[in-house]
């Protein structure tokens, strides 16, 4: 296999991980198995597994539980996820927020992100929400984390339809 993966191959991962929830192999409120482990059943790294959960929670199959993981959405869970008129989440806020400033020129490739802990301060949340809206950011393949240097823009968003 090529060290690099194959472009929409989170698409083909986030599908397969569809039909299992649809064939009941995940439980509604069951646990799906961890990034590393879904990276080494399907042979691919961390974010190509993040942007096909990423893409799963986007549609309210799934949802991620602080200290627990991912879990697969109860139909109760998704029928009123998608029927009330509640704000957005908090990290779905800043996400949107550091989206819309780079979209917008405002932050360019190659720039770094706010860190964690300016996003605590400037958004008033917990440091675990300002790592979730990072972690939407770099699942949709539009901010890379650098170990030990932080996040940074990796390309403009561009409009698919």
């Amino acid at each position: 296999m090529s060290s690099r993966t194959h472009w929409g191959t989170y698409h083909q991962i986030a599908d397969a991980l569809r039909s299992r929830i649809a064939g009941g192999e995940f439980a509604p409120g069951g646990a799906l198995p961890s990034e590393a482990a879904l990276g080494e059943e399907f042979g691919v790294a961390r974010t190509t597994v993040r942007r096909a959960l990423a893409t799963l929670e986007k549609e309210r199959l799934i949802k991620a539980l602080p200290g627990t993981g991912r879990v697969v959405c109860t139909a109760e869970e998704r029928e009123s996820a998608g029927a009330d008129s509640a704000p957005p989440a908090q990290y779905r806020r800043i996400a949107s927020d550091l989206r819309e400033r780079i979209t917008n020129g405002e932050l360019a490739p190659g720039d770094a992100l706010p860190s964690e802990a300016a996003l605590v301060r400037e958004y008033e949340v917990s440091r675990g929400t300002a790592r979730q809206a990072l972690s939407e950011l770099e699942g949709t393949g539009l901010v890379v984390a650098v170990h030990g240097k932080g996040r940074f823009v990796m390309r403009a968003e561009t409009t698919d339809g």
